[in-house]
């Protein structure tokens, strides 16, 4: 049995200013691919001939730029052309990835795959539970499985399951089919984690449906919100072997999202950025974690927007930390040097439609030279301490601020530009609270400008029902 792996993992907002280029992935080719340890249960499964092709991830930001995209797709048909015969392949996928010039690039690539192995190889797909899926996709392939946790903790056991769906179709040669009902609703993951109700239970239900004589496997979709195409939206898929069944568990699946629909909250106490920070500062705990939602780096955001890091110094904060992404600053600070004191502008440079650059005086404390953010630099900003990037980066982790030198739990306000905190930091933070500001991630989805989304679509319109 010979089964290709590959796919391009990729969430991508046109409500960001910067595009996606080439630099920003990280391409795993060949046998660098298997190195990596992505797929490290692939040995059990005996019989199997796995054959890597290509794989590219990057952070969330903007439009992939189309040559970028044409580049990395030829990468994978190249490979797979080489490898053929083959029986089947395995797409590891984000399920969001928006490329200039073109809608519903997985339905692209997924085409491209197809007519390079022909219509008797069997395509499964792992994506992300907050991609956004289209018939044209599903069209392509036989088998769709996803995470089922927000925050995400199941990243490889999802891959797994892709894997073992595809080796169990191939085994028994029975074609699986996919059964994908649309639900008219787009919320952000922040609205919509499964941890919490209503997703825990909704969630927690799908084990339910993989057991349904017929069903293979049931996803959920939130879908991603923070960009404007016809397929942004939630959905229900379920793969199996009986087209009448799940298309009646999808539909059924569909149904119970719509009807919690007003049930989803955000699960962390929110409120505007001044009201975030008073908020901190009156919390009987020694440390709060705030989430600068709408500059959230992690859903696309440039990761550069000053606001906080200005009210912070407004309020005279006791003691906190923020971080953002300005490579000039970061220069600066190198030019001038650890123990100096020197008069700079943060911010504002990439997302200039939420933030103007904002002039400081700081004394550098520490200089990084080697980081996943490229070089770092640590600037003393009055009480506040400023983390600088020159490449854009999520702070998901205690260690992301230790490696700079500091610990972000001796101080009382800790800004992280992300959405929901990701497991390692919900672990530490004595608090939490959900700042809704501006940005290309703006949790008041209102106020984007949308165009192309299917209307009526939830919470935009409240006043239509729907059945699927």
């Amino acid at each position: 049995m010979r089964i290709a792996i590959g796919g391009i993992s990729n969430e991508n907002s046109n409500f960001s200013p910067i595009p996606t280029r080439l630099q920003d992935f990280t391409v795993l080719v060949d046998a660098a691919l298997f190195a990596s340890g992505r797929y490290p249960f692939l040995p059990e499964f005996s019989g199997v001939t796995f054959i890597p092709t290509l794989f590219a991830g990057a952070l969330p930001g903007g439009p992939i730029e189309a040559d970028t995209y044409q580049e990395m797709k030829t990468g994978i048909l190249s490979r797979l052309q080489a490898a053929l015969p083959l029986d089947g392949v395995y797409l590891d996928l984000h399920g969001a990835m928006l490329v200039e010039g073109m809608h519903d690039a997985e339905a692209d690539l997924a085409a491209a795959v197809r007519q390079v192995v022909g219509p008797d190889a069997m395509i499964a797909a792992s994506m992300d539970l907050h991609g956004n899926l289209s018939h044209d996709y599903i069209a392509q392939i036989d088998l769709i499985t996803a995470y089922r946790t927000a925050p995400h903790r199941d990243t490889k056991e999802t891959r797994q399951r892709a894997c073992a769906l595809l080796v169990q179709a191939l085994t028994t040669g029975v074609r699986p089919q996919i059964a994908l009902t649309p639900i008219p609703v787009l919320l952000a993951g922040e609205h919509t984690r499964t941890d919490m109700e209503p997703g825990a239970t909704l969630w927690a239900s799908l084990a339910a449906i993989d057991n349904v004589p017929g069903v293979l496997h049931a996803a959920l979709f939130v879908g991603f919100a923070w960009v404007d195409e016809a397929r942004a939206h939630a959905a229900a898929v379920v793969s199996g072997t009986n087209a009448q069944v799940i298309q009646q568990e999808a539909n059924k699946l569909a149904r119970a999202y719509w009807e919690a629909r007003h049930h989803f909250g955000f699960g962390t106490p929110s409120g505007s950025i001044d009201e975030s920070i008073e908020n901190a500062l009156a919390a009987p705990e020694s440390c709060v974690f705030i989430s600068d939602s709408g500059d959230n780096v992690t859903a696309g955001a440039v990761g550069d927007i000053p606001l906080f890091l200005e009210r912070l110094l407004a309020y005279n904060v006791p003691s906190a930390v923020v971080a953002l992404c300005d490579a000039a600053a970061v220069a600066a600070c190198q030019r001038a040097g650890v123990g100096a004191t020197i008069a700079t502008t943060l911010g504002g440079k990439l997302d200039t439609m939420h933030g103007q650059p904002l002039p400081v005086h700081g004394k550098v404390i520490n200089l990084v030279e080697e980081s996943t953010a490229g070089a770092q630099a640590v600037l003393q900003v009055e009480n506040v301490t400023v983390i600088v990037t020159t490449e854009r980066k999520g702070f998901t982790t205690i260690a992301d601020f230790t490696q700079v030198g500091v610990d972000p739990l001796a101080h009382k306000i800790v800004v992280v530009k992300l959405g929901y905190l990701f497991p390692d930091l919900i672990r530490v933070a004595p608090k939490a609270l959900l700042a809704l500001s501006p940005g290309a991630s703006d949790l008041a989805l209102e106020r984007l400008p949308y165009h192309l989304i299917q209307r009526p679509m939830f919470p935009l319109d409240k006043d239509f029902d729907w059945n699927p």
